[in-house]
């Protein structure tokens, strides 16, 4: 069996970003390393996986990044959740808060169908906000969400606590 990579290793911490007392993971670093984003999305598909999702949710940016990737070696669908006024077609929104603030992501009306299984990802679940309003327009549209799943959970936030019910999974905890 190989050894796996640290992938902790290549998060970078970023003090004072992007308010002062918040120290930002950057996963850029892992994602620039070819190894590292491979492994980090056969990680993220060998959780995802036996879920049998039809589509992968993920929010900009970096959700993106990791989303598309995870969706094609599922051999599944990528859904976009963005910033308001981005998408060209009708939206639905959901709001919510960040540990820095506010914020909203819409979806296309038409984005999930009824009784699409869905799991959201990104980067990092931090309070909790940006996965449950992803959950939450997941579900509006009637899709079933069957896991929430990042790459690096803030545990001392308690973001788990605001999507209580639903299967999470992260690669690396802080």
């Amino acid at each position: 069996m190989t050894e796996q990579l640290d992938l902790a290793a290549l998060i970078r911490d970023v003090p004072d970003f992007p308010t002062e007392g918040i120290v930002f993971k950057d996963v850029m670093p892992l994602i620039a390393d070819p190894a590292a984003f491979r492994e980090t999305v056969d990680r993220l598909a060998a959780w995802a996986g036996p879920r049998a999702p039809d589509l992968i949710l993920g929010a900009e940016a970096r959700g993106f990044i990791f989303g598309g990737a995870l969706a094609y070696a599922l051999g599944c669908g990528f859904v976009t959740a963005r910033k308001p006024g981005k998408l060209p077609w009708e939206t639905i929104e959901a709001r919510y808060d960040l540990e820095y603030g506010t914020d909203s992501l819409e979806v296309h009306v038409d984005a999930v169908t009824p009784g699409a299984r869905v799991i959201v990802l990104d980067d990092v679940l931090a309070t909790g906000g940006t996965a449950g309003a992803k959950i939450e327009l997941v579900e509006r549209l009637g899709g079933v969400v069957v896991g929430a799943l990042f790459v690096i959970e803030l545990t001392f936030l308690h973001g788990r606590d605001r999507i209580a019910g639903t299967d999470v999974h992260a690669l690396i905890a802080y």
